[in-house]
């Protein structure tokens, strides 16, 4: 009993006052002598004790809620500072410490930093006003703490003063990255901003995007739930609600609170993931009423909570769901763990918490694990002053080392050493024997260079001052009845990547996404989401995507559109397809029947060029206008039938500069050689002398040839060299593209056409002046009758063409093509053949002779007996005869003399028999 003994004393309560210390030396906590004194602030309890509800006196009041927890990681500290005494790290340098205990509040840690200011020496502890700290020399050089990032903001500008180094193992509010604000705040952690988006992440990769948040209404819940809705947005999340519960459980509406963050949940149906930014104690609380609520959901533990065994040893845990958490990456620290081991050896005469922690044992030791545990962290330190007497002195082995959370000891452990590794850098070429060697701001610009080997790794501040050290992803599994925090993955901050340690890690990993938690219900690939009234995001409407939109994804927020004119999409699509190519292909049907009648022209062309040949010399082949000029027409036909071919299978450059110039020329050559006939017939057989004058100095067969299909071949030249015709894709089909040949310019394409045209009406109106010839040769009736094929067909052609799209558009000028080509080849070719096959008695030269003879009589006849019913008024005026003479006529000397070729009619004469037979044959010669 010796030991409680002396123990007691530490504790006297006073009369007055009710408070555990009488001193300012009784306010430390632990404590060691050394040659450089390193301070340390942990939140070894939970709350302060408040007597009244606000505080009426300035008075530090006893603290209650020991955290073992947090008690190791004071132990981890001085195991670290003896490790580095007994090694050979700093020689001849002692290190020693003093740890104050800042209960989680604000107002205790300042007195304490106030502490850590005071002057070397001082036997008052006073804090020296002054202007320049330069020279200045405090009882501390670096501090390690504080515990709650809340607490570390507040000492962290109290310590910037004299720029104390300040290493905090476990404050990770993102703000204190800040070093305008925080100049001399390091941290061997990462920030926030780093956890709050590895969550983000983990929410986002399993497929959550409606969640709640819990947090503590202090800087660092504030700061971390800021943190996180920025990280949240970014990755398609939405949070459905916020609680914030009072940051210190003396607050008397915390127990309101909780209820009323329980009852949120418990509402709040479709949100299944609850993000909980909370210290310890607090999620203690808030977990202890969602088991009484049967609430059953996915719970995303912060740093501060994530493996604490005092939470994961609450009865009926397992009945919360899934807990998932972020844990600072750890070492090894079997070191400490051998320390812990040995702990009740070591003298605690300087360590009130090591001694608080004994007599809690003796109190706490009737207690099952969960209950003792409990104990521990219910009692105040009045009580247990009342409870620890007629106790025996309890150590329960293996208690300390069940209950250590190794992300934290980790940190810790190497805050002390980064301070030690800075301490060596000032002591090189100075005598650090003696307190005023260096100042704590020289030893923080060392603490900036200051690289530390952790795992055969190299890692060092950064230029925020922190360590970019990664987190351990943790879950929590229920092992033989009991929940055990294990590693699932590891999440490395720079590359934002979860890291796996094996395939089993993996699929539990990928358990987690069975879980729902949306507003919405996914939208499956083909829809999109269609945004609500609700002012989340998250919440929406699935549509289905439009025509020529899809989407490949899941919740897609807009469907993309199928970006090449070559694709398409019908509604509700997941993939865009290539649109089906048409033209008018080979296989075609009415393709193979175009190509037929093509081919029949051919051989008909061919038939009438074998009729042709063998009948050389018989008058209706020469009445034709002999071999030669038939051939060139016949081969005309040919070219034309044969351009058909070009507007037929998948259409090329060539195609479509080859089919367009072959059918224009060829067109050309056709009708100026047919123009030539019809010259030729109407010259043989007209008897108007001012007519034959103009049709002999207009008839020149070659010239007239070579000309008229020289200027379409200089049209189609001009046409193929400045805007030739090319392939172009028609898009009007939504699913299909239709390969068309587009003409280039449709005013060269017209001006083609027209001048064929052109050509064809000249050649209608001489063939129609000469449509009364003789009956068997009635050649000019056919070509007037061809012609007007011709135009009907094209007349028709243009608004047909002009109305019609799609593969079947080519085949409409080949039908016109044909009708055409058929037209003048059959109704110039076709009699002909009739009569040299079927009526070869009117194909001799006699036969013609005689028809010649009988039309030239009954011309010339008709031309008397006019001339004579004329003749009869030109009594009057000699002038006025003349001008009334009508017919084949000539004036001379105001007497009438009528003509038929190669012979002029005396006035009222008739033409006499052998004149007439000469004229007959003179023609035949001449045709």
């Amino acid at each position: 009993m010796a030991f409680i003994s002396f123990l007691i004393p530490c504790f006297v309560i006073g009369t007055d006052i009710a408070f555990s210390c009488q001193n300012t030396d009784d306010f430390v906590g632990a404590s060691s002598p050394g040659d450089i004194v390193i301070g340390g602030l942990f939140a070894v309890h939970s709350e302060m004790l408040r007597p009244e509800e606000y505080p009426v006196k300035p008075v530090i009041q006893n603290c209650a809620g020991f955290e073992i927890q947090i008690f190791l990681q004071t132990l981890a500290m001085i195991h670290a500072i003896e490790m580095i005494n007994n090694s050979t790290l700093l020689p001849g340098v002692t290190l020693g410490y003093e740890i104050y205990d800042t209960c989680a509040e604000v107002t205790k840690a300042m007195a304490s930093a106030l502490r850590f200011l005071a002057k070397f020496n001082s036997s008052e502890g006073v804090v020296e006003f002054k202007c320049n700290y330069s020279d200045y020399v405090p009882r501390i050089k670096a501090v390690i703490g504080a515990s709650y990032s809340e607490v570390s903001m507040a000492v962290s500008r109290l310590l910037a003063l004299q720029l104390i180094p300040q290493v905090s193992p476990a404050s990770s509010a993102e703000i204190l990255s800040d070093k305008i604000r925080f100049p001399s705040f390091f941290r061997t952690i990462p920030s926030d901003f780093h956890q709050t988006r590895a969550m983000a992440h983990l929410i986002c990769e399993s497929g959550w995007n409606w969640i709640g948040v819990i947090a503590t209404d202090d800087d660092n819940g504030r700061f971390a739930l800021e943190s996180f809705g920025v990280q949240a947005m970014a990755n398609n999340v939405c949070i459905a609600f916020k609680e914030m519960l009072p940051a210190y459980l003396s607050d008397n509406s915390f127990h309101t609170k909780v209820d009323h963050a329980v009852e949120k949940i418990v509402k709040e149906t479709r949100v299944n993931v609850i993000v909980v930014f909370m210290r310890q104690f607090h999620v203690l609380k808030l977990f202890k009423k969602a088991i009484e609520r049967n609430v059953n959901k996915i719970w995303i533990a912060s740093d501060n909570w994530s493996a604490a065994v005092k939470i994961s040893t609450i009865p009926n845990i397992r009945q919360l769901g899934t807990i998932v958490g972020f844990g600072f990456k750890s070492g090894d620290i079997s070191t400490f763990q051998d320390f812990l081991r040995s702990l009740h050896e070591k003298p605690n005469d300087d360590n009130k918490f090591l001694r608080e922690y004994i007599m809690l044992l003796s109190v706490c030791a009737h207690l099952e694990y969960h209950d003792f545990q409990m104990c521990i962290s219910n009692q105040s330190q009045d009580d247990l002053l009342q409870n620890v007497e007629n106790k025996h002195q309890i150590w329960r082995d293996g208690f300390l080392n069940a209950n250590i959370e190794l992300g934290f000891i980790h940190s810790t452990i190497l805050a002390v050493y980064a301070i030690a590794h800075a301490i060596k850098g000032q002591c090189k070429d100075r005598n650090c024997k003696d307190p005023s060697a260096f100042t704590p701001w020289e030893l923080l610009e060392e603490l900036k260079k200051v690289t530390v080997i952790d795992d055969d790794k190299e890692i060092k501040f950064n230029s925020n001052g922190d360590m970019s050290t990664s987190y351990d992803v943790l879950l929590w599994k229920e092992i033989d009845g009991h929940m055990e925090v294990t590693t699932m993955a590891e999440y490395d901050p720079e590359k934002g990547d979860f890291i796996f340690k094996d395939e089993e890690k993996k699929k539990e990993f990928l358990d987690l996404k069975k879980v729902q938690s949306t507003c919405s219900q996914h939208c499956r690939p083909g829809q999109m989401k269609k945004v609500t009234e609700s002012p989340h995001t998250c919440c929406y409407e699935c549509v289905y995507c439009p025509e020529n939109h899809y989407s490949n994804q899941t919740d897609m927020d807009y469907c993309y559109r199928c970006n090449n004119k070559t694709y398409w999409a019908p509604v509700n699509s997941t993939t865009c397809y290539r649109k089906t190519i048409h033209f008018l292909a080979w296989t075609d049907w009415f393709a193979i029947f175009l190509l037929l009648l093509s081919a029949f022209g051919v051989v008909l062309v061919l038939s009438v060029s074998v009729i042709f040949t063998k009948n050389l010399n018989t008058p209706v082949v020469k009445a034709s206008g002999g071999l030669t000029v038939c051939y060139i027409i016949l081969f005309s036909h040919f070219l034309i039938f044969l351009s058909t071919v070009f507007f037929i299978d998948e259409p090329t450059e060539f195609k479509c500069k080859t089919r367009q110039a072959l059918f224009g020329v060829s067109f050309a050559l056709c009708v100026s050689c047919i123009l030539i006939k019809s010259l030729k017939i109407l010259l043989a057989f007209s008897f108007d002398p001012k007519l034959q004058d103009f049709l002999k100095c207009v008839y020149k067969p070659i010239p007239t040839v070579v000309t008229c299909t020289g200027i379409q071949v200089i049209i189609c030249t001009f046409w193929l060299i400045f805007r030739a015709p090319f392939v172009k894709q028609n898009f009007s089909i939504p699913r299909a593209i239709i390969l068309e040949c587009n003409e280039g310019s449709i005013v060269a394409f017209g001006i083609m056409l027209s001048y064929i045209a052109a050509l064809a009406f000249i050649c209608f109106i001489f063939a129609f002046k000469g449509r009364k010839l003789p009956e068997n040769y009635n050649e000019a009736k056919f070509i007037t009758f061809g012609m007007l094929i011709y135009f009907i067909a094209w007349i028709v052609f243009i608004p047909v063409y002009a109305t019609t799209f799609g593969k079947y558009l080519p085949a409409v000028e080949i039908i016109v093509v044909l009708i055409s080509n058929y037209g003048i080849l059959c109704c110039t070719f076709l009699p002909k053949c009739y009569i040299i096959i079927y009526k070869q008695e009117t194909n001799t030269k006699s036969a013609f002779l005689k028809m010649i003879y009988t039309y030239s009589s009954k011309s010339a006849g008709s031309v008397a007996v006019s001339q004579i019913s004329l003749e009869s008024k030109s009594s009057s005026s000699q002038a006025t005869t003349s001008e009334s003479c009508k017919g084949e006529k000539n004036s001379v000397n105001g007497n009438c003399h009528f003509q038929v070729p190669g012979q002029t009619l005396r006035k009222g004469k008739v033409l006499p028999k052998n004149t007439a037979r000469a004229t007959a044959r003179k023609r035949f010669s001449s045709i």
